[in-house]
């Protein structure tokens, strides 16, 4: 500890943003993720941390676990600003929800039946529990690393990750609940020993959801009516304070509390269509859009500094010596061939061929990383090795830049293949009267 001081970590602290900035910037000309080079970052801290004898028995876990929550919560609102609920979009976000949905509950099934079949100790209910976080996309990953993408295909994987983030939670914290409610014992294919107590269970998160729902739009009509009459410069990190204010009550009472987030974003994003009738009278659309402009921006630098330090303390708490292990490698490449059969097979019906970068845009991480710490300590199971962690999130992540790149390459050919040969062009002058008269001539 005596080699850290204030100026030393302050120096520290920068140079890591300072990086995060670069790796970014190298990210969009590349397409290899910027979380990757922030884990190896990390990574490369931890050796010279332990070389240095530097803070040997300091616990990041509760850190990580806080930059997890608010990175999350500036993630999902980053996501919802972004949804513009247009009548031409509705299709495209249903479709969204709906494969995200697909998607997540059949890796999981197939995650779950790998984990029980391969690792020691880890019963139906457990594998459930554990394969949900990575069965989740990672909405921090994809989001800065599909701006390269056409329109179409931008929005689908917004929108997509987005939904995937808040109904993987929502899964967790459903058989989370179970388990602590006692309501029975879940089989192979997640169904519940007891269906009474298991309709029973399920009932009772629907009810919270709708509470939360409810309490979402009720908040959030309220945030944006006050927050556009205060006057002050400062109000943009009041706001955020008071959304983590909120998130965190909704935890206490164990709602589902992002959707407080996502309902306020897509408010704030949408507030004419949430704003109509006599609530339209209510509305001072220009304060209430400048709230919108300064939010979006909060948002975006906010979840880029706390986005940075997550995965480069991440990387400090790895343990490399995790992945040297058959098991780690054949259960982890099991669960990822599960996971891109699944999508491809989901993808082609939904969407059609043309499903290419898609198939392969589908990288694990924050969340996964966040919901693994939120198992409860009476089901963690001690077979299951963390590796399998970190070989999933940097297998997928690397998948995902192999494919982009190679989505980038295609894409810049044929776009020199089109201006190699452009579309040709004669001057056309309308013809004289003899012109026309020896034409018909002719014709005749």
């Amino acid at each position: 500890m005596e080699h850290l001081d204030t100026y030393t970590l302050l120096i520290s602290a920068s140079v890591i943003i300072i990086l995060s900035f670069i790796f970014g910037e190298v990210a969009k000309r590349t397409n290899v993720p910027s979380v990757l080079m922030l884990i190896i970052l990390g990574i490369l801290i931890k050796f010279g941390m332990d070389a240095l004898g530097i803070m040997d028995n300091v616990d990041f876990l509760p850190v990580l676990e806080v930059l997890g929550v608010v990175g999350l919560i500036m993630i999902v609102l980053e996501a919802a600003l972004e949804l513009k609920l247009e009548k031409d979009k509705y299709l495209a976000i249903g479709k969204a929800m709906l494969i995200a949905l697909l998607g997540l509950v059949f890796s999981t099934w197939a995650a779950a039946w790998i984990l029980e079949y391969f690792v020691a100790g880890m019963d139906s209910t457990t594998a459930w529990l554990y394969a949900t976080p990575l069965s989740i996309l990672s909405s921090a990953i994809i989001i800065p690393s599909v701006t390269g993408l056409k329109g179409e295909k931008k929005e689908f994987h917004i929108y997509e990750s987005t939904f995937s983030d808040i109904l993987g939670i929502m899964l967790f914290y459903f058989l989370t609940s179970q388990l602590h409610g006692g309501t029975g014992e879940l089989s192979l294919d997640g169904e519940l020993a007891d269906t009474a107590e298991h309709s029973s269970g399920a009932l009772a998160y629907g009810i919270k959801v709708l509470i939360t729902i409810v309490v979402s739009l009720i908040a959030s009509y309220g945030i944006v009516l006050i927050f556009q009459r205060i006057k002050s410069h400062v109000k943009l990190f009041l706001l955020i304070a008071v959304l983590l204010l909120l998130y965190g009550i909704g935890k206490k009472f164990h709602l589902s509390s992002l959707i407080i987030i996502l309902v306020f974003g897509l408010m704030i994003a949408n507030m004419r269509l949430f704003f109509q009738g006599p609530l339209k009278k209510l509305l001072n659309y220009k304060q209430a859009l400048h709230i919108y402009e300064g939010l979006h921006v909060v948002t975006i630098e906010t979840a880029f500094v706390v986005r940075t330090f997550f995965f480069v303390i991440f990387g400090i708490t790895i343990v490399l010596s995790s992945l040297a292990s058959w098991n780690v490698a054949m259960v982890s490449l099991l669960i990822i061939l599960s996971i891109y059969v699944i999508r491809f097979v989901i993808l082609r019906i939904f969407i059609g061929a043309d499903i290419l970068p898609q198939l392969f845009v589908a990288p694990r991480g924050l969340i996964t990383i966040l919901l693994f710490y939120a198992i409860p300590a009476e089901v963690q199971v001690e077979g299951f090795e963390p590796g399998i962690l970190l070989f999933i999130i940097i297998g997928t992540s690397l998948i995902m830049t192999l494919a982009m790149v190679v989505d980038k390459k295609r894409t810049s050919v044929a776009m020199r293949k089109v201006n190699e040969a452009p579309v040709g062009y004669e001057k056309w002058r309308a013809p004289t009267l003899a012109e026309a008269v020896v034409e018909e001539e002719a014709e005749g």
